[in-house]
This record gives C-alpha cells, structure tokens and sequence, in this order.
C-alpha cells in the first residue's frame, strides 16, 4: 500500500469514513489500531458495476450462467422445502444470509442473481469511493469458489465448475 493510499485510509478510518469489513484489515496494513464500530455492508448489485467495467460486465451478463441463476430457484421453488430453498440462495443470490444481502425477490431484485459481489465482495465503499481497488477483493482463491463449486454440488447437480464462469 503507497504511503499515500495508506495516510488516505488513516484519515478515513479516523472520521469514521470507511464503512466496509475492510476497514479493519486496512487499518492492520496503516497501523491505525484504533477500535472502530461495526459498520453494516452493502451490496450494490453487478448493475453499478458496469460503468466502469463494461468488458466484464458485459461478458458476464452475456456468457455467464451466474447472471441468471435465479431463474433455476424461481423454476424449483415450489417443490422445495425453506431450507433446500436457503441452501439455494446461498449459491444463487447475491449475499444471501449476509447484512445489506439477497433478502427476497420482492424486496432485493438487483441481488437475486450470483453477481459480480459474490466474488469480488461487497461493492457499496468500492463504489462509492470512485473505484478505489483496495476497497474490493481482488485475488481469489480457489477456496472461495468452492463454497459453492464443490464436489458435492458438482455430484449432485451434475455442472461443471468453471474458473472463470465467462465474467473476465
């Protein structure tokens, strides 16, 4: 982190500006070990993604399966038990079960598809800051896809994981 960025972070933390989880591991990269309040995420939905990364957006609406998961919980819901139905949303949504998540079809439409946050984590700070790369996840392991592309899932539904599911 540049000695610019981190001072920026530091200052933000210390107003109280930097509302994310991240705060408290940028805050561990700065120094600032200053105790902050939990702040609630939020989830923006891929659609506040495409400004500003339209190839990825557009290949993923375009190519990805993700993009349209919901339809597959929308088709299966009425023969499902509430808890196959969470074990679903938990795949198929955006944030699902998490603050600021995937709450109903009704009420957070713009999450009711795997999107771009389901990997790259809540997007509301990334966001709102203009973009600024620290303030989304940008490596991933291969275990955070398996929370969902797992052996047993793979069994039981007979896909096939993909690394890259058409996004980039």
């Amino acid at each position: 982190m540049s000695v610019r960025r981190s001072s920026l972070v530091a200052t933000f933390l210390a107003a109280g500006l930097l509302t994310c989880p991240l705060g408290s591991v940028l805050a561990q990269q700065t120094g600032d070990s200053t105790p902050r309040a939990a702040t609630p995420v939020a989830y923006v939905g891929s659609a506040a993604c495409k400004d500003c990364h339209a190839k990825e957006y557009e290949s993923y609406s375009k190519y990805s399966k993700k993009a349209h998961s919901s339809q597959s919980v929308k088709i299966m819901a009425p023969k499902l038990t509430a808890e196959e139905l969470t074990g679903c949303y938990a795949c198929h949504t955006t944030g699902y079960g998490q603050p600021g998540g995937f709450v109903s079809f009704e009420k957070t439409p713009e999450l009711a598809n795997a999107g771009c946050e389901v990997c790259h984590g809540p997007g509301a700070a990334h966001v709102d800051s203009g973009g600024d790369p620290g303030l989304i996840k940008n490596k991933l392991s291969m275990s955070e896809c398996e929370r969902c592309h797992n052996a047993e899932r793979v069994r039981n539904f007979n896909f096939k994981p993909m690394l890259f599911a058409g996004a980039h």
